[in-house]
């Protein structure tokens, strides 16, 4: 049990009717409400986890919430981070979460870190906080996540989502396995789709994220058994949980510091050379177009993205095949006499990545800088930006 001083922590007369259902249970009675009331949690994120999250923590009556996000609310957010708005659309995700804890608990203290967490903040960010809950969507800051708990001392109670599934587990708890344990390595940039790109079903979040919220409940209180070294997997399409023993390898490295963990998930840097893969703006395919020379037009996006927008005159032939090397004969044949290629995605990275390998192949092509996106906002807004 986290060790939690409740000796200067009391209830007021509201706050006693507000807990009613909390205070008539055995598990957690008035102590059990002193012990939420005098925790803290910081949340990493305020998306698709955090959201449903955030919200339940606060009417539980947790005494300090911290967030860190630097994003703003976009529309595409609202089909599944359930504590943002309309109306906040464009604003600071981390201002509208707070806006909304307060509505549901005026009581909780909201902690705002408007950042990048990185390894030069994290420590001083985590170091107030008796539990640290992730709700991000990378691999460079998952593992920064751990790593700074496992220094720090901290519970890190854990959630991921993609598509249709779910993970969630408690790391770093009571001796129990950290992140590095489940995944000793991170995978190769770009084999990981991410929720832009794949898709995610707008309920999913919430089931992981309203798991994890009871877990660290359920840690501040001491009572029932974690997810500590059992990762649940869910399925929403088979509507079926599953769970896989976790234990701590022995053999693991012992982590003595935060580290570069873009670099360690091998995402180039900035300052790095850049794969030579020539671009264009969406200005410029449109004058292109325009200027009525021939061109082959590659859209390599899923044929379900097609349904929603297109680019006049493109022609579909999805990443999968060209990886798998199917696609790479159909864009042969399409490019047959020298024609330039032009390739485009949703937002530049998969069209580069076909890019890449098509090269390989002996066929040059151009990237479309922003993808379909960039021509939504630059060349015809009547095209649905999504």
């Amino acid at each position: 049990m986290l060790n939690i001083d409740i000796e200067q922590t009391q209830l007021n007369k509201q706050e006693y009717e507000r807990y009613s259902r909390h205070l008539i249970l055995p598990e957690v009675g008035l102590e059990g409400q002193r012990r939420l009331k005098a925790a803290s949690v910081l949340c990493i994120g305020t998306g698709g986890l955090g959201s449903p999250l955030l919200l339940y923590l606060a009417a539980a009556g947790i005494g300090r919430i911290g967030i860190v996000d630097f994003d703003v609310v976009d529309f595409s957010n609202l089909q599944r981070q359930v504590i943002h708005g309309t109306s906040w659309v464009d604003k600071p995700k981390i201002e509208s979460a707070k806006n909304r804890i307060h509505e549901i608990n005026p009581f909780c203290q909201v902690d705002l870190y408007e950042t990048r967490l990185s390894s030069e903040n994290a420590m001083k960010i985590i170091e107030p906080y008796d539990i640290v809950v992730d709700g991000t969507d990378n691999f460079p800051t998952r593992y920064l996540v751990n790593d700074a708990c496992v220094l720090a001392n901290k519970p890190n109670v854990y959630g991921s989502i993609y598509r249709f599934e779910g993970q969630a587990t408690v790391f770093n708890y009571e001796g129990g396995p950290n992140y590095r344990d489940l995944y000793p390595e991170p995978p190769p940039p770009g084999l990981v789709p991410s929720c832009a790109e794949g898709g995610v079903l707008g309920i999913l979040p919430g089931i992981i994220g309203v798991i994890q919220a009871t877990e660290t409940i359920k840690i501040i209180l001491g009572k029932g058994e974690t997810l500590s070294g059992r990762l649940l997997l869910y399925n929403s399409l088979d509507m079926k949980f599953r769970e896989l023993k976790l234990r701590p390898n022995p053999e693991r490295p012992v982590i003595e510091k935060l580290i570069d963990y873009e670099q360690f998930c091998g995402i180039p840097q900035a300052s790095e050379e850049k794969p030579d893969i020539p671009e264009m703006t969406v200005t410029e395919l449109k004058a292109l177009q325009d200027s009525g020379d021939e061109f082959v037009l590659l859209d390599v996006r899923n044929p379900v993205e097609v349904d929603i927008a297109t680019i006049p005159g493109s022609v579909l032939v999805p990443l999968p095949d060209i990886e798998n090397g199917d696609g790479v004969d159909q864009v042969k044949a399409l490019v047959n006499g020298g024609k330039k290629l032009v390739v485009h995605c949703k937002m530049g990275g998969r069209s580069a990545k076909a890019i890449g390998i098509l090269k390989e192949s002996g066929i040059e092509g151009i990237n479309v800088k922003g993808g379909i996106r960039a021509w939504s906002q630059e060349v015809d807004s009547s095209v649905p930006e999504y």
